[in-house]
């Protein structure tokens, strides 16, 4: 089992940068991929970003240029940055680890960009 918590998560004005970061208790972090969902209230969760243990990242088109994501495997975290947010990004930003046929899911924490 491996848990996931996030942090970072806050309220921010239009334009701000916020920056999450997902902490892994597993000893083989190395090995899972990585990923940032989000949710906003009844709609489904979609993928923002992702880093797989190749270290190859996957940012999709709505937050490209704007969000990065990395990973830290000493430190068992994975990191999304945010910049010039933007009002629609606002949602619930859940962590995400997979290996094979494992996955496993943060807490969650809040995003709120005003304008």
């Amino acid at each position: 089992q491996v848990q996931l918590v996030e942090s970072g998560g806050g309220s921010v004005q239009v334009g701000g940068s916020l920056t999450l970061s997902c902490a892994a208790s597993t000893r083989i972090f190395s090995a899972y991929d990585m990923s940032w969902y989000r949710q906003v209230a009844g709609k489904s969760r979609e993928l923002v970003a992702s880093i797989g243990s190749n270290g190859r990242t996957n940012i999709v088109p709505s937050v490209g240029g704007r969000f990065t994501i990395w990973r830290d495997n000493g430190k068992n975290t994975a990191t999304l940055e945010m910049d010039r947010l933007k009002p629609e990004d606002t949602a619930t930003y859940y962590c995400n680890a997979r290996l094979r046929s494992e996955t496993y899911w943060g807490q969650g924490t809040q995003v709120t960009v005003s304008s």
